[in-house]
């Protein structure tokens, strides 16, 4: 009989056990919104990032993330699949008459945890559509340009007992441009959100103003005073931002979370400024990425691969226990429980419920070698419905392919980079104007294909595609962007054959 009690009394310890590690795989996703590689754990002493820099000093520091697609709703939507936007159908903006959306019988990640047993919330920025792909169980209200109010406001989703792990996704509106604001000189004081001097402020927020003397002035933007004025306003928007990571993983710790929460920080993309948002330069594609995987032995990690926002959602299935490795998609028993999806008019050729274009970097979170992680891809088409100009891009260590597909057009503006007074500036002095290491001109009239030495060139100011010289780097890169496209289901893969 003793013998039999204790067999009971170790299954039972075995049960306990397993419930708690389902349990403790929490995952929470801080999303800012327009946000370059501007904090100090990325070299930008200029600007106070306090909480990012501990977070880094906590985890992992990606210097080679990239998005997709410098757009919100494309982007967060690849971000949220783990498939490119002219595969899962988010071609562009959900909102207003741009009226884009994903294709109904996608997966998405909140979908997926959901029915692996975890409960999802949501807070903050959306921006994507159907709600019946991107479902979440539970909307924590609250400003999205408050990011200390967010945090405090998912305090009792964060709190709530039970056995059921959680998904939280946390979206800021930082440092988004503010729209109706982004109009001319002279400085407004809240063109990047920030409240006027002597307004009420955000609650919880202690406001961080800086001087454009001080500002760093990134090689793909002009060094002129406006651009500063404006850098200052933006710098203010992610300090402002750093108080809501901060008091977001105070709530964690308060909660008795953030031993067993998988805490990932990124943008969307790049600044709003023209130059880097809606293009698929440098300055839009590269972005944050901080990952804290509080299991891992080794901290303040540093890694070199080269991942993408595809990566994203492998990346926290394969952390939740969902993701099948070695076939790099979702268990099918997580994927047989999802409800039929509705007929459309969606192309049967398009990838499976559960299936990915990214692959999981968890691996690489605890500094083994980044071996394999060499290129990235990005596709983008549109941003606003006015702004049709579809480009697809490889990008390796060294050179970097751009096709602009609908080339013979000029490059088209959302309205707020329109507007935005850096742009405006220099546009009115002559198209020979510079503009970081391009002139006015040549950013708005591009050819057919840019090649470029990332390198030598950083800031995209040489197009190699017509020198003969590198002939055999423009055909090897123009063969990698086909098979892409032909991998991806991509449609505009048969604009090889014509126009």
């Amino acid at each position: 009989m003793g013998i039999i009690r204790f067999a009971v009394a170790c299954v039972f310890i075995l049960l306990v056990s397993t419930t708690a590690l389902a349990a403790a795989k929490n995952v929470v996703l801080f999303v800012t919104d327009d946000q370059s590689l501007d904090a100090g754990c990325y070299g930008n002493p200029a600007v106070q990032t306090p909480n990012m820099d501990e977070l880094a000093r906590d985890g992992t520091l990606f210097t080679h993330a990239f998005c997709t697609t410098a757009s919100c709703s494309a982007s967060r939507s690849v971000i949220l699949t783990g498939l490119h936007n002219h595969a899962n159908g988010q071609y562009g903006h959900s909102h207003d008459y741009h009226k884009f959306n994903s294709y109904s019988n996608i997966a998405s990640l909140p979908v997926l945890l959901n029915q692996a047993g975890y409960r999802t919330a949501r807070c903050g920025k959306y921006h994507i559509a159907p709600e019946s792909v991107y479902q979440f169980e539970t909307v924590i209200p609250g400003s999205s340009r408050s990011p200390v109010e967010m945090a405090n406001n998912c305090e009792s989703f964060l709190a709530e007992q039970g056995e059921k792990p959680f998904f939280l996704y946390v979206c800021t509106s930082d440092p988004h441009r503010s729209r109706e604001l982004a109009k001319e000189l002279p400085q407004r004081p809240n063109r990047f959100g920030n409240p006027a001097p002597g307004a009420e402020g955000y609650p919880g927020v202690e406001e961080v103003v800086y001087q454009p003397e001080d500002v760093l002035v990134p090689g793909f933007l002009p060094d002129t005073p406006t651009c500063r004025a404006e850098i200052a306003q933006y710098y203010q928007s992610i300090s402002r931002i750093d108080q809501g990571v901060g008091r977001l993983i105070e709530v964690l710790k308060e909660t008795g979370h953030w031993e067993d929460t998988l805490f990932i920080f990124i943008s969307d993309h790049g600044i709003a400024m023209p130059g880097a948002k809606t293009t698929v330069y440098e300055g839009g594609l590269r972005s944050p990425c901080l990952v804290r995987n509080p299991y891992n032995e080794h901290r303040g990690v540093t890694s070199d691969a080269m991942v993408s926002w595809v990566d994203l959602t492998p990346t926290i299935l394969d952390f939740a226990g969902v993701l099948n490795a070695k076939m790099g998609k979702a268990k099918a028993s997580v994927v047989n429980q999802l409800r039929p999806a509705k007929k459309d008019s969606q192309p049967t050729k398009y990838v499976k419920r559960g299936e990915f274009h990214g692959r999981s970097f968890l691996s690489l979170l605890d500094g083994k070698p980044a071996q394999g992680w060499d290129e990235i891809f990005a596709s983008h088409t549109f941003h606003e419905i006015t702004m049709y100009y579809p480009m697809r891009v490889v990008r390796l260590r060294q050179y970097k392919l751009i096709w602009n597909i609908a080339y013979p057009l000029p490059f088209p503006f959302a309205t707020d980079l329109w507007t935005a007074p850096t742009w405006q500036v220099q546009y009115k002095k002559s198209l020979d104007a510079p503009y970081g290491a391009k002139t006015v001109g040549s950013y708005i009239q591009r050819p057919e294909f840019e090649l470029y030495d990332i390198k030598a060139d950083p800031h995209e100011g040489k197009n190699l595609a017509g020198d003969p010289q590198y002939a055999d780097q423009l055909q090897e890169l123009k063969v990698k962007l086909r098979q892409f496209q032909d991998r991806t289901d991509d449609p505009w893969v048969r604009k090889w054959q014509y126009e």
